[in-house]
């Protein structure tokens, strides 16, 4: 199982979205994995010799703590900045700026405390020797005007700075506007089943980011099959609270959480996820019930298609699932 978010509107030959639902909620563009020696407790199912239920009984053993409750240090996920962060990050830009600004005033400062100093004892001395040190305070004249032009297109440059920094300010908080009223999003709950590939239901959230894990519950209850052993999803917060929790002991199959950053081990819903939003890309709708017609549409098309990741290949997930007690 896995979740995804669609456009709540959408308009026919209209590219999709990059967006998932990585870790529960609502992520524009794909977050990359960490480099390194690829080494991951999902390994273990890719031995041949070992039976396919002792495997995920062990992979679910090896990734038993994922599913406790509290605050855990996250991996660091590199992705596009939403309008909030691009917002934030204009801030502390602009931080920074001042932090400058602060330097470049405490500079000029003691530079102008510094020519006073020297002004006020030049001025003090006899008048003998005022005329034998002309030359260097001249020479120091020199300097001191020179510094202070630097210092008037310091100031002028920091109108322009000024300028744009308002000028982009107001841009993003247009854009984030623009983008809260132009897009909202729905919620899809992907189920599928590892073994036939045949997609067991699409439930559809209004709720969209804002879904609760037990509005995800309670959709998932009604698509429980018999006799379930496994349940593979991704370390999303809808699927490690207390209301999943008690689905698991009341159902007492087994729920394996797949490694973070390692979609693969979840790879059979990806690519139906992936399907799902090349078949709907072409397709327009307006409203909710629209896309719900859609989806009702599409699973029966995608259970009655040919598949080649099966056992036997060119069969489709139904005629595979009423030929698999014959194998």
């Amino acid at each position: 199982m896995d979740l995804c978010f669609v456009p709540a509107t959408h308009e026919a030959q209209e590219e999709l979205p990059a967006v998932s639902g990585s870790s529960g909620r609502l992520v524009v563009g794909r977050s990359q994995a960490h480099r390194g020696e690829p080494h991951w407790p999902g390994q273990v199912l890719a031995q041949a010799d070992l039976d396919y239920a002792l495997a995920m009984r062990q992979y679910a053993e090896a990734t038993r703590d994922r599913l406790l409750h509290g605050k855990r240090e996250r991996a660091l996920t590199v992705r596009e900045p939403s309008p909030w962060q691009q917002t934030v990050q204009g801030q502390v830009e602009r931080y920074r700026v001042r932090q400058r600004r602060r330097g470049e005033d405490a500079a000029w400062k003691a530079a102008k405390a510094e020519r006073r100093r020297a002004r006020q004892a030049y001025q003090t001395l006899p008048r003998a020797e005022r005329r034998q040190q002309q030359a260097a305070w001249q020479v120091a004249e020199e300097t001191w005007r020179q510094l202070r032009g630097q210092r008037q297109q310091t100031l002028v440059a920091r109108q322009g700075e000024n300028e744009a920094w308002h000028q982009r300010n107001g841009q993003r908080r247009a854009s984030r506007r623009e983008a809260l009223e132009r897009r909202s999003w729905l919620a899809l709950l992907v189920v599928t089943d590892n073994c036939t590939r045949q997609c067991l239901g699409l439930p559809l959230f209004r709720a969209g980011p804002k879904l609760t894990s037990e509005e995800l519950v309670r959709a998932f209850r009604a698509l429980l099959p018999q006799e379930l052993e496994f349940v593979i999803s991704d370390q999303g917060v809808h699927f490690r609270t207390n209301a999943f929790a008690q689905l698991v002991e009341e159902y007492g199959f087994i729920h394996v959480p797949v490694y973070r950053h390692r979609p693969e081990s979840n790879g059979i819903a990806e690519r139906l996820v992936l399907t799902l939003k090349a078949w709907l890309e072409d397709k327009s709708w307006q409203a909710a019930e629209d896309l719900q017609a859609l989806l009702a549409a599409f699973q029966p098309e995608y259970n009655d298609r040919p598949h080649q990741g099966l056992g036997i290949p060119g069969l489709s997930p139904n005629e595979f699932a009423n030929r698999i007690w014959l194998m």
